[in-house]
């Protein structure tokens, strides 16, 4: 399926960052940019994952949008429902707040907080259970692609989660591709590099479920103004989950208005 027919989906991923104050400054800039140059929310989904201490007034700001821009929550528990676990967010009090998105499988959380396979089953299954929709990050590291193994990792990444995911759970999963080696570090896949390995993301998905072919999948991995339009010209590249180019809303304006340009 062409990247023409999915809806594409661009989401700001502004993990943890920044004070409150500028964060209220960067969403009014945002809603500004929309309300003069207004992104329809039939061309392109717009989403922005902010702190957990931050997302209800995020959330509220983000109400008084000329149109929808989604409160997207960075990380859920893995323990469902409520009761005695400090610290912890579960799927049902997200959505008890009226946020339906949440970011799962991020290669800062596999690494820096050590979530196994099996802890990221958990919160998929809690979050598909409680409504949620997932945005699944998926990523091999440098040395994994230099063995010529990012193939193998990322497909093993997608299947780890099929066996909690139901048949007609798959409708509420977008995936996101991250190279972990170009998250943050200016360097980024080509958009053959890139387009190569959606192709095979997607035909993997269609080899577990039927809805593989119409699941948008995202690029993430230093998305900026300067290359957003090239990776958004690609058949299986329907979005972006954007970082630090998020913090800024015009780089973030641009980013979306490019896939956006593709319906």
């Amino acid at each position: 399926m062409s990247g023409s027919a999915i809806t594409p989906w661009v989401v700001g991923n502004w993990k943890m960052n920044p004070m409150q104050a500028d964060a209220k400054a960067l969403l009014q800039d945002f809603k500004k940019l929309l309300q003069n140059n207004e992104i329809k929310e039939q061309d392109c989904y717009l989403g922005i994952a902010p702190t957990m201490l931050a997302l209800g007034s995020v959330q509220s700001e983000l109400a008084s949008s000329v149109r929808p821009v989604y409160p997207v929550a960075q990380d859920v528990s893995r323990i469902a429902g409520t009761g005695a676990y400090t610290g912890e967010v579960s799927a049902e009090l997200l959505k008890d707040q009226q946020i339906d998105f949440v970011l799962i499988g991020h290669s800062e959380r596999r690494e820096f907080f050590a979530e196994t396979a099996s802890i990221l089953n958990e919160k998929v299954k809690n979050a598909l259970n409680a409504g949620l929709t997932i945005i699944y990050c998926v990523g091999e590291s440098l040395e994994q692609r230099e063995n010529g193994q990012a193939e193998q990792v990322v497909l093993q990444q997608i299947c780890d989660i099929a066996t909690v995911v139901q048949a007609e759970q798959w409708k509420n999963i977008v995936v996101a591709y991250e190279p972990i080696w170009a998250i943050g570090t200016g360097k980024t896949a080509s958009p053959e590099d890139a387009q190569a390995m959606h192709a095979k993301i997607r035909a993997g998905l269609t080899q577990i479920t039927p809805l593989g072919a119409s699941m948008a999948i995202l690029y993430g991995g230093s998305v900026k103004p300067e290359n957003a339009v090239e990776l958004a010209a690609c058949p299986d590249i329907n979005g972006a989950l954007v970082g630090g180019a998020s913090l800024n809303a015009e780089s973030f304006y641009k980013i979306a208005q490019a896939f956006a340009n593709t319906k």
